[in-house]
């Protein structure tokens, strides 16, 4: 069935061949994309449509593309696959998120090597048992990047959950007893962070043979107030932002040394 009606473009991004490059950076927020895009050069808009929004511009002289996501598994899983469907081989989630593990700070950045899966759109792409997991040399990039600039920085677990509000309204769920023996768990486990769309981006890219990678600025640390501790607030994305850039940078180039 062609939703489209012939347009050649791809039904909820709108995009098209030629309009995105090979490297893509995601994010929820539609608003964050023409901000990341202007780390890129010669950054220019491509497409709005739903809660998908797409810049591209050139790192090294490459076509790349930043796109927005929204918000959760579900539309993310969206726009990977009419991403991937259109060439796109390698995506960076660029995103926000709070600390779980006590020395995980607002202002931190944190790189997933892994996800917890307490989300429904990846059970309708693979076992439960099966983990979700990025792309080693994305991973690697992102810990490369990370050191060059010199940011705080922590690789490890993160949870991945559908509902925002079950995690920061527990208490008034009707499930609240299985949301927090889960959450305990997951603390014990020295799980670093709490966000919405890793495990599905990790996934999909496993399911479709592509490489991914998640990164996110630390906004504070729910476990550190319960203990007592100082828990600052950053909301400054900018470090962040530079660091993907550079991570899609460094894979750039060494997938142009490979292939030379």
């Amino acid at each position: 069935m062609d939703y489209t009606e012939g347009s050649n473009k791809q039904y909820h991004t709108q995009l098209e061949e030629n309009g995105v490059g090979d490297y893509v950076i995601l994010t929820g927020d539609p608003k964050r994309v023409k901000d990341i895009a202007s780390y890129l050069d010669d950054a220019y808009f491509v497409a709005d449509n739903r809660e998908y929004v797409t810049y591209s511009g050139y790192i090294n002289g490459v076509l790349c593309s930043v796109v927005s996501t929204g918000i959760g598994g579900a539309s993310t899983a969206i726009a990977m696959e009419e991403l991937i469907q259109l060439g796109c081989h390698t995506f960076l989630r660029v995103g926000t998120c709070g600390g779980m593990r006590l020395d995980v700070q607002g202002g931190d950045i944190v790189i997933a090597s892994g996800a917890i899966r307490q989300e429904g759109t990846t059970r309708e792409y693979a076992p439960i048992e099966f983990p979700a997991v990025p792309h080693f040399e994305v991973l690697n990039a992102q810990v490369e990047s990370a050191k060059k600039l010199n940011l705080p920085y922590h690789v490890g677990v993160v949870q991945s959950k559908d509902s925002f509000f079950g995690q920061h309204a527990l208490e008034t769920m009707p499930v609240y007893q299985e949301l927090q023996n889960k959450w305990d768990a997951y603390c014990r486990l020295d799980c670093l962070a709490s966000e919405m769309e890793s495990s599905t981006v990790f996934i999909v890219g496993q399911t479709r043979h592509v490489r991914s990678g998640a990164m996110f600025l630390c906004l504070e640390n729910q476990e550190r107030e319960k203990a007592g501790l100082s828990n600052i607030q950053n909301h400054d994305l900018k470090p962040l932002m530079k660091c993907a850039v550079l991570t899609l940078k460094n894979l750039i180039q060494k997938d142009e040394a490979e292939n030379h």
